[in-house]
């Protein structure tokens, strides 16, 4: 990676906003490997979204002010994950997933000790309906939901994956964008979530 930025001219232009696409392609291609691929396309993909990593550390070794390059970026996950594994690398013990979890959400809440609501760190750029679970997770947490709504209830993924195409096929037909029309029904959420916490605040002062 080293060589390919330093004799690269193409490669040589390119920071770390113009490789967002790029980034996005190969984590949606790792998908695609996960769930219909093969091995080797899975080893493959897994390789794409590597360079990906290797290209924004070798970007990040060049700045000016504060330069991290690949061996800080694996230092810093390897500190984070013995933190978060106190029932492997300490004498926490953890003997079913759940309390494994409850170790990792103590271990992230003291790192994020500074986060100020719960939403804090979630993207608005996951794809919308990856961040309506996200999103309706994080309101559970504070007594805030989403309605409850007419629509039958599926009884499996199936079906749930039959519904939700139904649905976008009923936004096709009448002139609806589904993408957007989830999208700011979470930005509705979000600001439940807010005034939930604020709610919440002035309880318990």
């Amino acid at each position: 990676m080293r060589a390919v930025r330093e004799r690269c001219a193409w490669t040589q232009t390119i920071d770390h906003r113009d490789l967002v696409p790029y980034l996005v392609e190969e984590s949606a291609e790792v998908i695609d490997a996960v769930e219909s691929g093969t091995r080797a396309d899975l080893r493959e993909e897994l390789g794409d979204l590597l360079w990906q990593v290797l290209f924004h550390a070798e970007i990040a070794a060049g700045h000016a002010r504060d330069p991290f390059d690949i061996d800080d970026v694996a230092r810093g996950l390897t500190e984070k994950m013995v933190r978060r594994h106190p029932h492997v690398f300490a004498d926490a013990v953890a003997s079913t997933p759940e309390e494994v979890l409850v170790h990792w959400n103590a271990a992230k809440a003291a790192e994020k000790s500074t986060r100020t609501s719960v939403l804090d760190g979630v993207s608005d750029h996951m794809p919308a309906l990856a961040l309506a679970q996200k999103l309706v997770g994080k309101a559970a947490q504070v007594g805030a939901q989403a309605p409850p709504h007419r629509l039958a209830d599926p009884v499996s993924e199936a079906e749930l994956g039959d519904a939700l195409l139904t649905l976008v096929q009923l936004a096709r037909a009448r002139g609806w964008d589904a993408e957007r029309a989830l999208r700011e029904r979470l930005r509705t959420l979000r600001a439940e979530v807010r005034a939930a916490e604020g709610r919440g605040e002035a309880a318990s002062g």
